[in-house]
């Protein structure tokens, strides 16, 4: 295989929700180039357009600009698409890069996962686009290479085929109630990677479908600490998200404030997850209008300079 990267509140949850669904969308074998824009240097164009056409990072070191929601990053590292313990899924969606220090993460988190778990490794989804920045699809944050989702299904014992990295489905880690996770698959393999994620002091945050925050307090032994940074969050079933601090001397990245360092785990912390409204939310009276889509200016103004860098090398 080349080594080349071939509101109101229910509108909140809607689009949430949403995005971890494309997140388990298939790929294609042979995904087709998007068209060039017939005017890319209109004002009114979303930023998404922009950063979805630039297929290779801007050279130089690596550099995060803004937050994780609104930002950009040059000099991004790609996550090689195989290592000992780990491969990367959904290659025609390029979005195997981030900042240097995730991709080390993910390299340490996939060698713990073996010791730890006894995974034969790891399966990594998104992490960001080349350049960082809106997706075309699947996210609202990933912009800045921060973030990364890490399936929950553990890796076969085998190098996977391009058309299982764009077919094979992550598994359902979430009872059919919602209420609690599915005995059947997930093990305590899981908590032990899920813990493994969270003990690394660069991670700031992992967010997991509420019902596998339930089960990890749970099953959590001895030393708990680690459960503070585990968050519930919509739509992460089959996946789990990490997000990391910004990096020391990231003066133009805007880090998420501090969480509580509370386990998170009394009845009174959870019961908002659990609740008829959210498990059973009705839709609103009318559809929602969509949003205009954001454009490069509202953007950090140094993304226009990583957008317009010339191309690392290959």
């Amino acid at each position: 295989m080349s080594s080349r990267r071939i509101i109101p509140l229910l509108l909140f949850m809607t689009v949430l929700t949403a995005g971890a669904a494309l997140g388990q969308d298939k790929g294609s074998v042979n995904p087709k180039a998007l068209p060039p824009l017939a005017n890319p240097n209109d004002p009114k164009i979303g930023a998404k357009e922009l950063f979805a056409r630039k297929l290779l990072p801007s050279r130089g070191p690596a550099h995060v600009i803004g937050s994780y929601v609104k930002g950009c990053i040059g000099g991004a590292m790609p996550m090689p698409l195989n290592g000992d313990n780990w491969q990367v899924m959904r290659l025609s969606r390029n979005r195997s890069y981030g900042h240097p220090e995730m991709i080390a993460l993910i390299k340490r988190l996939a060698a713990r996962a073996r010791k730890d778990a006894g995974w034969p490794g790891i399966l990594v989804g998104d992490i960001a686009q080349p350049r960082g920045g809106p997706a075309l699809s699947g996210h609202a944050s990933h912009q800045i290479g921060l973030d990364a989702d890490i399936w929950l299904t553990p890796m076969p014992d085998h190098r996977l085929s391009r058309e299982e990295r764009e077919d094979m489905s992550a598994v359902m880690m979430v009872r059919q109630d919602r209420l609690d996770i599915d005995p059947k698959v997930f093990t305590s393999g899981h908590v032990l990677v899920l813990r493994d994620a969270a003990q690394e002091p660069a991670v700031q945050r992992i967010f997991v479908n509420a019902a596998i925050k339930k089960a990890l307090c749970r099953e959590a032994r001895d030393d708990r600490s680690w459960l503070s940074k585990i968050r519930p969050w919509w739509g992460h079933d089959y996946h789990f998200h990490i997000r990391m601090r910004c990096p020391p001397g990231a003066g133009e990245c805007e880090s998420q404030p501090s969480q509580s360092e509370d386990e998170g785990c009394k009845d009174s912390d959870l019961a908002y997850w659990f609740s008829d409204a959210v498990l059973h939310p009705k839709p609103p009276p009318e559809p929602p209008k969509p949003k205009p889509p954001m454009t490069l200016a509202q953007m950090p103004a140094a993304c226009k300079a990583v957008l317009n860098a010339k191309d690392a090398k290959p």
